[in-house]
């Protein structure tokens, strides 16, 4: 019987059940820029037998160890969200559509249950990034920032965050799941997200932080984070409270319309990567692999051109689609719904 604890421990995981455990940690000095440490990927994408089980099972709870004191809960006005502290003094993560503006007075309630005053930074609209800053003085748990360079599909990651919003007599919750997409713009993960989650971190299995929750994606199954790349490549422009970008689902500004269809980085437009079951896309025929060239009269360069698109029409509006199946071009019409409030 003691064989099978491993299998049922490591599914529980999987699963996205609470590991309702405190942790504490005792932390390294680090600077207010976070340096970046390499991913090694040494537990195995696909488990083989007990051994690759329990390796995976024991990186998961280190990950959890070492991560859970610098997961916090955001308080932003009427708002709650997650984020992560990424240096000694203070720094956190997290997702821009949580502090939804630079420069406001908030707190942070700490896994311990403490709640610190912070001030919100500088937002990238269009990638979904924020930061902001613990204001009141002392020594924070930290996270090493990890980077999205060897990221690669079916990698395990680990996901933290307050879904629902912060609980006092809960930590914060972990899930386990894999990677299903990345790109320079966002990772796609089949961790389970719901709102509250916003903002919280993203680990692999060396406790690298490697993305932010942004949103849930084009079906329930996928969930969009921000790769940790995006916040060092821009770290002083967050640093001095700029915002800059195009709106983006969950933001002040993005459509509200929706096609059901969630989409990646194409040299020649936007290409499908997923589709909502039943969706407008779906319903209209879309395909995973169909590249987006147009919509209407208007080329469609990437995803965030095909976003700013969608912010012309209403729901209920059809669309003419021209799209590359295969080498071949096609027109698909597709009528738009409205944006449930639950696609952040």
């Amino acid at each position: 019987m003691a064989m099978k604890k491993p299998f049922a421990a490591f599914w529980a995981l999987s699963c996205g059940l609470t590991l309702g455990v405190a942790f504490t940690l005792t932390t390294l000095a680090q600077t207010s820029a976070p340096a970046t440490r390499p991913t090694t990927n040494k537990a195995p994408i696909t488990p083989a037998n007990l051994a690759d089980l329990r390796l995976i099972q024991q990186r998961v709870e280190d990950v959890v160890k070492k991560s859970m004191p610098a997961t916090v809960a955001v308080m932003a006005g009427s708002g709650q969200g997650s984020g992560v502290i990424v240096s000694k003094d203070g720094w956190v993560l997290t997702a821009g559509h949580v502090t939804s503006e630079a420069n406001r007075d908030i707190s942070l309630i700490l896994a311990d249950g403490r709640r610190v005053k912070a001030r919100t930074y500088g937002i990238n609209l269009g990638i979904d990034s924020g930061l902001i800053k613990i204001t009141d003085k002392g020594d924070y748990p930290f996270v090493p920032l990890g980077t999205n360079k060897d990221m690669k599909a079916g990698q395990w990651v680990v996901a933290l965050g307050h879904p629902g919003g912060y609980r006092k007599e809960r930590p914060p919750v972990v899930r386990l799941g894999r990677v299903l997409m990345a790109n320079s713009r966002m990772v796609g993960t089949d961790c389970t997200l719901i709102m509250g989650d916003s903002g919280g971190p993203l680990f692999d299995l060396d406790g690298n932080l490697i993305g932010i929750h942004s949103r849930i994606g084009a079906q329930a199954t996928v969930n969009i984070h921000v790769p940790v790349d995006t916040y060092t490549q821009t770290w002083d422009r967050l640093a001095n409270s700029e915002t800059w970008g195009g709106g983006m689902l969950g933001l002040a500004g993005a459509p509200k319309v929706m096609m059901g269809v969630l989409t990646e980085e194409h040299e020649r437009g936007a290409k499908v990567v997923s589709l909502i079951d039943n969706g407008p896309a779906a319903k209209a025929g879309l395909k995973p692999g169909d590249i987006i060239l147009k919509l209407g009269e208007s080329a469609v360069k990437g995803p965030d051109e095909l976003l700013g698109l969608m912010g012309r029409y209403r729901a209920g509006e059809t669309v003419k689609l021209i799209v590359d199946r295969e080498g071949k071009t096609e027109e698909v019409s597709v009528k738009l719904a409205a944006r449930p409030a639950n696609m952040r």
